[in-house]
């Protein structure tokens, strides 16, 4: 049994539906054991900044208000890169959590949080247990991540809106979605949304192939085609399509919808493509049923490791069970991509949607 009675929770990385019930979730558990429970502004800054930020939490802040069912991250987050030396941040880090006499942080991250966090209460020599979110569904060991399901409704949302105006006017249209250099958004909400092409990092594709699918169609007596697209696509000759850099200076995905765009509209005369990029959408809007639940059993299972001593892992959902992984387990198996012979990508090929050369 443990001798817990502060916990920290924060939340690092891209923000996305489902956060603020997972904060709940661990609030109420926690309070349960008569902890006392401090929330973290703004990732692992909260507490490497001076002054600290941060509050106390308690059962209250979340009864009798919408937070729970809404997205966005109650504590604030960042995804802005790191500037400083991990020992630097590290230091600083414990110090915070020394100076809150906190007996264990709470993680809520992706696979880049989990490392870099895991890093810091390491050498920090603090308990931590990581609980998944993301909207890419990349973190390694678990099925789904906090999140995921809710983008993938969001961006099967935006199919059903667009074929629409496809129909009108005789298009293909484009849809690029986020997903990092992971393709399970794009795979999973083309197939909810009756896409015919779908393309991600993780199969080569040919502008051909593309030509071939989009004339099929036609010949088919559709007037219309809809095509999801990965922001991590990369060009045939393996080129990444980026617009911009982040503030230390690390290309960010983006562009590969307009680039196909153009190159379909000048090899293709079938039909006339047009682009939506959804962007910053896909991680908004309410929390789907299937992540509010998963968000309370994480949280949950989070606070009842501690109970009983554990620490330095991450919860999961394995093969519909809740269980849990060491954080070095987690670290060692990296991100997770698209598996090309997934239950997924065979479904889309039986269906006859192009998802690829192979």
């Amino acid at each position: 049994m443990s001798n817990i009675k502060k916990i920290g929770i924060l939340t690092s990385g891209g923000d996305c539906a489902g956060l603020n019930a997972v904060i709940m979730s661990v609030v109420n558990a926690a309070s349960q054991q008569g902890w006392e429970i401090y929330g973290i502004h703004d990732g692992t800054d909260g507490l490497t900044n001076r002054p600290l930020s941060y509050e106390i939490l308690t059962e209250s802040n979340f009864s009798c208000s919408p937070w729970p069912r809404l997205a966005g991250s109650y504590l604030g987050s960042l995804n802005t890169g790191v500037k400083e030396s991990q020992e630097v941040l590290a230091k600083r880090f414990g110090e915070g959590v020394r100076e809150l006499g906190l007996d264990a942080v709470l993680v809520v991250g992706g696979d880049g949080s989990m490392n870099i966090v895991s890093t810091y209460c390491k050498m920090a020599g603090v308990k931590m247990i990581g609980i998944p979110k993301t909207i890419d569904n990349d973190t390694p060991l678990t099925e789904f991540s906090v999140g995921f399901n809710t983008a993938c409704q969001i961006c099967t949302n935006a199919l059903d809106d667009l074929v629409t105006t496809a129909r009108s006017h005789h298009r293909a249209l484009i849809l690029e979605v986020m997903g990092r250099d992971a393709g399970h958004l794009a795979m999973h909400s083309a197939i909810a949304g009756f896409a015919d092409i779908c393309l991600v990092p993780e199969i080569p594709y040919t502008l051909q192939g593309i030509i071939n699918k989009l004339e099929a169609v036609k010949k088919s007596g559709r007037t219309s085609a809809l095509i999801v697209v990965s922001e991590g696509v990369k060009t045939e000759k393996g080129e990444a399509v980026t617009s911009s850099v982040n503030l230390v200076g690390e290309k960010i995905n983006g562009g590969i919808g307009d680039y196909l765009s153009n190159l379909i509209n000048a090899n293709y005369k079938g039909f006339q493509t047009r682009v939506t990029k959804l962007g910053h959408v896909q991680r908004s809007g309410n929390p789907t049923s299937f992540d509010r639940g998963l968000a309370v059993v994480l949280g949950a299972e989070a606070v009842r490791l501690l109970t009983e001593g554990h620490t330095d892992r991450m919860v999961a959902l394995s093969k519909g069970k809740v269980t849990s992984f060491s954080l070095e387990e987690v670290v060692a198996a990296g991100t997770t991509g698209l598996d090309a012979n997934s239950e997924y990508v065979k479904a889309a090929r039986a269906i006859g949607m192009y998802v690829g050369e192979f």
